[in-house]
């Protein structure tokens, strides 16, 4: 029978650590859920929210297509400020994936350069969509005048409200910035309203033309 020594008989088993829930604890990997969820409660959060947006523009463009072969559709002529503020908006998706860039390069001033750039694109967007629909009105086009009057004021005032989220979202992560509470290690807040910036603006041009 072996002997057992009076120290290996004192010595107390430690049991490993925890793991902690909390993930890389950089860019948002796992996140608040730890090692068995794949993302964290900002991107599910997030993504519940742009399904319900999605879907909202999903059912408004169902019913655009069925209306537009009725008899009594009326097509109007759309503002001519639709495009370059169509183009100003695809441009304010291209500087924040700008920033997210350079944010992952630690080049953090130019982070915050292409993200107030960004807000601004997206002020310039808000301010030429009610330039579009004074167009409109000059024109005597109303909300009501005609079934694609209708669709596209709903469309269009929608998506404003959807940017107008997306300006406040911005402001608040170039606050961050600003604090330099940004680093490459540590930018979910970024990458978070990037994403909800590249939705639903596609949908909503489609309905438009």
């Amino acid at each position: 029978m072996p002997v057992i020594s009076e120290e290996k008989r004192n010595r107390r088993i430690v049991p490993p650590p925890p793991v902690l829930p909390g993930g890389d604890g950089g860019d948002g990997g796992a996140g608040d859920f730890g090692g068995s969820f794949p993302i964290s409660k900002g991107q599910l959060g997030l993504w519940i929210l742009l399904t319900a947006i999605i879907m909202l523009f999903a059912g408004l463009s169902s019913a655009y297509i069925v209306l537009r072969g009725l008899p009594t559709w009326q097509n109007i002529a759309l503002p001519s400020l639709l495009w370059p503020n169509t183009a100003v908006l695809v441009l304010s998706s291209l500087t924040i994936e700008l920033s997210k860039g350079a944010v992952r390069k630690n080049q953090l001033q130019a982070m915050k350069a292409w993200l107030a750039l960004s807000g601004v694109l997206g002020l310039i967007f808000i301010a030429g969509q009610l330039a579009a629909w004074r167009q409109l009105v000059h024109a005597g086009v109303y909300l009501p005048s005609t079934l694609q009057s209708s669709f596209f004021y709903v469309l269009t005032g929608l998506h404003g409200l959807h940017l107008l989220g997306g300006i406040a979202g911005l402001g608040f992560v170039l606050f961050k910035a600003m604090r330099n509470r940004l680093t490459v290690f540590n930018h979910e807040p970024l990458k978070l309203c990037a994403t909800y910036w590249r939705y639903p603006g596609g949908r909503r041009r489609r309905c438009t033309n």
